[in-house]
């Protein structure tokens, strides 16, 4: 009987611990997270607009890869900026909590408009190569 009593004892004791979380902390990190993603993806599409640039009018869907890329950029500039505020709301306070929860819907919604986005660049053939293009007026002349 006092094996059961200690169990539960320690069970509570172990809830309470749980409880103790905290939930701010949990949320700060998960946000630092998403962060680094979010400047992975960023730079990614920065290359990528650079290869466009770089490469410009030959591209075969070149308006449309730096309309793409470019609302791309702006959006993920977009969530970082919602990061930032999300990241500086303690959720401890019942204001607070609506607030994020209405930042973290926007921004779910936001980053998958910039997922659609980028499989769609990536659909249109983006292509890295360590030679340097070669230009189309180039083609046949003789190098010196």
């Amino acid at each position: 009987m006092a094996r059961i009593a200690a169990s539960v004892a320690s069970a509570f004791e172990n809830d309470t611990e749980m409880k103790a979380m905290d939930a701010n902390r949990y949320a700060t990190k998960k946000t630092i997270a998403q962060g680094m993603l979010d400047i992975a993806l960023l730079t990614a599409n920065a290359s990528q607009l650079k290869y466009v640039l770089q490469v410009g009018e030959q591209h075969q869907f070149y308006k449309l890869m730096l309309v793409m890329i470019s609302l791309s950029i702006i959006l993920q500039l977009l969530v970082g900026i919602l990061f930032v505020i999300i990241g500086s709301l303690n959720i401890n306070h019942q204001n607070d909590q609506k607030a994020a929860i209405i930042i973290n819907d926007i921004i779910l919604v936001v980053i998958f408009v910039i997922s659609v986005i980028n499989v769609i660049i990536s659909g249109f053939g983006i292509e890295y190569s360590s030679q340097p293009l070669i230009l189309l007026e180039n083609v046949g002349k003789k190098q010196p």
